[in-house]
């Protein structure tokens, strides 16, 4: 753990320990992947002004998203499969983010179903819903969400139809794995995954066999899927889920200045600029590029957060920076939990926490709500 000192680190440690499909489904993006590299390297253009000679004892990162109270404005992003990166691993996430002071958002395609993270937390989590052709089953999800008693529903708009994504077709990914000859070998090179997977009950999608109308097992659930991520939705269904739900809602995959425009009249606390972390819409801006236009014309309506590509505090910041009031992360906290299980989370979060702390007092600053676009060079 003393060497590791980067998420870069974490990532290749969860390269050596992971099965190459789930790693890969973490990390990659859709068709060429060039979105999913402009969200990392469009960071690296955007420069800090560094100041001396100011106070910077007492700092904070403390600061609110959607009047919830966070130790810094980071919170874990939705990832689907997250529990084939280890065993568990949405609880493992879900406790990591409880016990550092953040939000934990829970995917509709999680592997640890919404009643195994909230038997095993002691604080309200976030749910991400996509809606599905069979509304009953969506009403389901939210009352579940509702019992389970998240704070807070992430809707996801920009699944409709599903991007192509190279790396899991050639890997024939699927969750458990497919026993082919390719796959056994995958899995019997990483022993350490391969006896923790062992030691769960929890190796589908929990919130959906046994739950939705004909999925019982395995072998219903991939035509099922294939058939339910709706392509007919609409404004008026984000109008008639937040009615159901009652709640605080979050609208994420917002990276349009118009779509922003619409989002803030829905009533909704907040949304996400993103581009799905490059996994959709290949060729299309990176969120931080994007964040910049949809700030100018929302940001004094809507809450705004951001999603997709930050690799450290920096980015944080420097989203931030640009309009945005909290930041999620994806790839990081998964490569974390690749590689070390919770404590790996932990490690994900201590690093973004550090970096993003000293390079707010490197720029002059002491209180994370006092970031700015006069940070920038």
């Amino acid at each position: 753990m003393t060497t590791i000192l980067e998420i870069n680190d974490l990532k290749e440690l969860a390269q050596r320990r992971v099965p190459k499909m789930f790693f890969d489904y973490a990390n990659s993006g859709a068709w060429t992947e060039s979105t999913y590299r402009a969200n990392e390297a469009d960071f690296a253009k955007i420069k800090l002004r560094q100041r001396v000679l100011v106070d910077m004892t007492d700092r904070t990162l403390e600061t609110t998203m959607i009047g919830q109270k966070v130790s810094m404005p980071v919170a874990l992003a939705p990832t689907g499969l997250t529990g084939m990166q280890h065993a568990d691993g949405e609880i493992l996430a879900a406790q990591a983010a409880e016990e550092f002071g953040i939000p934990f958002t829970l995917s509709t395609m999680s592997i640890c179903s919404i009643e195994d993270v909230a038997a095993a937390t002691t604080k309200p989590f976030w749910f991400q819903l996509y809606v599905m052709r069979d509304r009953d089953f969506v009403l389901s999800l939210i009352d579940r969400a509702k019992t389970a008693g998240c704070s807070a529903l992430v809707l996801t708009l920009d699944l409709q139809i599903l991007g192509q994504r190279h790396k899991d077709l050639r890997n024939g990914l699927s969750a458990p794995p497919k026993f082919t000859p390719k796959h056994i070998y995958q899995m019997a090179t990483r022993p350490g995954w391969c006896f923790g997977m062992l030691g769960t009950k929890r190796r589908s999608f929990g919130n959906i066999v046994g739950h939705a109308k004909g999925v019982g097992d395995l072998s219903s659930l991939a035509s099922w899927t294939n058939e339910q991520f709706d392509p007919r939705l609409s404004w008026k269904d984000v109008a008639w889920i937040r009615e159901k739900w009652g709640g605080k809602l979050i609208l994420k995959g917002i990276l349009d200045k118009e779509d922003a425009a619409m989002a803030a009249e829905t009533g909704a606390d907040a949304i996400v600029v993103s581009n799905h972390g490059g996994r959709q819409l290949d060729g299309a801006p990176s969120s931080i590029a994007a964040l910049p236009g949809i700030a100018d014309v929302v940001g004094d309506k809507i809450e705004i957060h951001l999603d997709g590509g930050i690799r450290s505090g920096q980015d944080v910041l420097k989203a931030l920076c640009l309009g945005a009031q909290g930041t999620y992360i994806g790839r990081p906290f998964l490569y974390g939990l690749g590689a070390l299980g919770k404590p790996g989370v932990t490690k994900a979060l201590e690093i973004i926490r550090n970096e993003l702390d000293i390079t707010m007092a490197l720029c002059g600053k002491r209180d994370i709500k006092d970031a700015g676009p006069h940070l920038l060079y």
